[in-house]
């Protein structure tokens, strides 16, 4: 019964998804589109955030995963689609190597690293001029599907299912048990026969690679990359902001909060586009301390209290 009543909504939410595009215009549609890619960023964000490891890399991450799949197309000729795949697939490896080092600290020293390399990513493709254009970036030969709306908007909902499906696994799997209780005690998870490094490289290179595959998303859909849209604090402050907003250590806070913040971003740049990244700060620091477990804890919350 459990498992129904969580069944049907998503099953609803899955139809309006796919029948979205068929009732709504260009503009609607972009809309979407960004919702969906900042989703897929909060929900791999949230899966790392599990195992209590705060990064604040997600920029660096989407950043070079841009620039892979722009490189991979202008270079080597690779079709759009592929390069994606490719692209995130090399983001992925590259954090998994990264892990190795990084990942032996813990606390805000991970977090201020997580930081630091993706500004480091951000240096390094600015001024490696001959390869990545430098300041001024790429500009691919043209946008993906040719600049298809519908083509664009089911593959960011492809983006947005793979990366649900992935967290949703997650939740299922061995790695659900491990993440907590490395996040809970990392000893008593230690003395449990958990390989904590293990699990902490593979998350992060998983996440990371997903990370990617939304930059390589990205450069597709606009067709072109540059340091500055590629690496922005968007990439990594309304990501946060979403799954705080929306709740954490879950799949669904992150979607929940994805909706509402992406919805309501999309204004704010309109009409204070100097200031939105103010007003994501702000909600990061109500939701701190009013709502701490975000909207889909409150709700758990009041729920169990009618069910007493």
């Amino acid at each position: 019964m459990k498992n129904l009543k969580m069944i049907i909504p998503a099953a609803l939410v899955a139809v309006f998804a796919i029948l979205f595009p068929l009732f709504s215009g260009p503009y609607p549609q972009s809309i979407a589109r960004t919702v969906m890619t900042y989703m897929a960023l909060a929900v791999s964000w949230d899966m790392l955030i599990r195992s209590g490891q705060l990064s604040f890399g997600i920029a660096g991450f989407f950043g070079i995963g841009s620039y892979f799949s722009a490189l991979l197309c202008l270079k080597l000729g690779i079709p759009a689609l592929p390069s994606i795949l490719i692209g995130g697939v090399l983001v992925g490896l590259v954090a998994f190597g990264m892990g190795f080092i990084v990942l032996r600290l813990r606390g805000m020293y991970f977090a201020i690293t997580t930081l630091a390399a993706a500004e480091i990513f951000k240096i390094i493709i600015r001024n490696w001029n001959d390869v990545t254009g430098g300041p001024e970036g790429l500009v691919l030969k043209d946008v993906i599907f040719g600049g298809n709306s519908y083509g664009m908007y089911f593959l960011t909902l492809a983006l947005a299912i793979g990366a649900i499906a992935a967290s949703m696994y997650f939740e299922r799997s061995k790695f659900h048990l491990a993440l907590t209780s490395i996040r809970n005690n990392e000893i008593v998870a230690r003395t449990s026969g958990i390989n904590i490094f293990m699990y902490l490289v593979v998350v992060f290179g998983i996440t990371s690679g997903i990370q990617g595959l939304a930059g390589g998303v990205y450069a597709q859909m606009y067709g072109f990359v540059t340091p500055d849209s590629s690496f922005s604090s968007d990439y990594t402050l309304l990501p946060l902001a979403m799954s705080l907003l929306g709740g954490m250590y879950g799949t669904w806070g992150p979607v929940v909060g994805a909706l509402l913040l992406g919805i309501v971003s999309e204004y704010l740049k309109l009409y204070i586009p100097y200031g939105h990244l103010i007003v994501y700060g702000l909600i990061i620091v109500f939701v701190i301390l009013v709502m701490p477990a975000g909207i889909t804890g409150l709700i758990k919350s009041r729920f169990s209290r009618e069910a007493k």
